[in-house]
């Protein structure tokens, strides 16, 4: 009875909601985590040649970062309009535009780790007979992984609060059920979709922490160190 009386009541906090709607939660959750991870994935595949790109020629590091600047600041209204000719109504819209989003961050973080490396380890690798390749691969991503796994939490933070936005076509995850709570003013449907959100948020952030200390053991040991 005090379950049905806080759905009667349109209260913010309610057990019974979550109870008879868990289906629906779970659906609309594990829709919200593969369109982060898909567009999180497709930003660190596009953000690593371009940063290569805009350190290889300094001249070409101005338009990289200023077109991803410039594809941040596009609304999201207007960039996912642009891109549903291309793909149609579907998640693939959802998907590319937050990919595109999330390249301001990835780019600027995977340049600085590039740039950080310190010379002296790029020259020593070089008098080990080092290729390109192969110092790329073995010395300077590995070296730069702090700041990469930096950019990737801050991307995939952003990613998670983004897609919400998805629910203008129909492919938000969570940003559905806040959709249709917002326009019925369902309070426990718009509270816990939100607080869904904030929970993925937080959780995907430690969990790539936890990766981040993890690939990165020699941080531990130089502040051990020190």
């Amino acid at each position: 009875m005090a379950g049905q009386d806080c759905l009667a009541a349109n209260e913010w906090i309610c057990g019974e909601f979550v109870r008879t709607r868990s289906q629906e939660l779970l659906d609309a959750g594990a829709e919200h985590l593969w369109i982060t991870a898909a567009s999180v994935a497709a930003g660190v595949l596009l953000a690593l040649p371009l940063a290569l790109l805009a350190r290889r020629w300094r001249a070409a590091q101005g338009p990289v970062l200023g077109v991803t600047t410039v594809l941040y600041t596009i609304p999201s209204l207007a960039l996912f309009s642009l891109l549903v000719p291309v793909f149609g109504i579907s998640a693939s819209v959802v998907v590319t535009g937050l990919t595109l989003y999330s390249l301001t961050i990835l780019v600027r973080n995977f340049l600085a780790g590039l740039d950080a490396v310190p010379e002296d380890a790029r020259e020593a690798a070089r008098g080990m007979g080092y290729g390109p390749v192969r110092l790329l691969w073995e010395v300077e991503l590995p070296l730069a992984l702090p700041a990469v796994m930096a950019g990737v939490r801050i991307a995939t933070v952003a990613t998670i609060s983004l897609t919400t936005v998805g629910s203008i076509v129909g492919y938000g995850g969570l940003g559905n059920l806040i959709k249709e709570g917002m326009q019925s003013f369902f309070k426990a449907e718009v509270l816990t979709a939100s607080v869904i959100c904030v929970v993925f948020a937080l959780v995907a952030d430690l969990l790539l922490l936890g990766l981040q200390r993890l690939l990165t053991p020699w941080t531990r040991a130089a502040k051990a160190a020190g």
